[in-house]
């Protein structure tokens, strides 16, 4: 039987990447992705109201927060909304979700407005024949079957979220991409910090490896989605 024996940096970069990086990565995708459902899909219903003083704040909220890049809205949730007062000064983590969140609510958003407006008008009208209001009317009936459509695009969200955690790191979030890029300076460091050595193509290529493990699976659940439900 053939044994492999790994170099002795290998355990302990690999253990604190997974132990401290993959849960961070997971926990900002998280929080992005329930956020931005539950933003994105209030705000997308309430576009289709006929009301335009409404529907001009939430259509500007949705043209700013998927224009900007996405490592823009984090810099200014992290370094410009402080500037409006102490209580708008967030850790790294939750500024990084709060970034992906308003990016990600607005993408829902404009998914959700797609969805719910392609729901027949005589599912409407029968609604409220029946004596449903309008939030009875979308609660129970529109937005049910507007969820068939909204699913393949949410979980293609949750794949770009997931892959822009990577930018958390550059206000120093731990998600997976930072804990590899500070095992790199470890290790470069000379002794007895470090090793001396230069392993940067071994660490950052396992980070690929284990974005592509998580993210290909995803998106062929959403090719899935979208032939089955839509």
């Amino acid at each position: 039987m053939l044994f492999v024996t790994l170099p002795d940096w290998v355990e302990p970069t690999a253990r604190y990447m997974f132990e401290v990086g993959l849960p961070g990565t997971l926990r900002i995708a998280a929080f992005s992705l329930v956020a931005s459902a539950v933003v994105g899909v209030v705000l997308g219903t309430l576009l289709t109201i006929r009301f335009l003083p409404s529907r001009a704040l939430i259509r500007l909220y949705v043209e700013v927060w998927r224009g900007l890049p996405i490592i823009v809205t984090i810099f200014i949730v992290f370094f410009v909304f402080p500037v409006a007062g102490h209580q708008f000064e967030f850790d790294p983590f939750t500024s990084a979700t709060i970034g992906l969140s308003l990016w990600g609510s607005a993408q829902i958003a404009e998914a959700t407005r797609g969805a719910v407006q392609s729901i027949p008008r005589e599912q409407h009208e029968a609604s409220a024949a029946l004596g449903f209001g309008w939030v009875g009317r979308h609660v129970f009936v529109i937005l049910p079957q507007a969820f068939r459509r909204l699913l393949p695009p949410v979980v293609s969200l949750l794949v770009g979220i997931i892959q822009n955690t990577t930018l958390a790191s550059v206000i120093g979030a731990s998600e997976l991409l930072t804990t590899g890029k500070q095992q790199v300076e470890r290790i470069t460091s000379p002794p007895p910090a470090g090793i001396g050595e230069i392993h940067a193509i071994e660490i950052y290529g396992a980070v690929m490896v284990v974005f592509f493990l998580i993210s290909f699976p995803l998106t062929r659940l959403a090719i899935f989605l979208e032939r089955r439900l839509v």
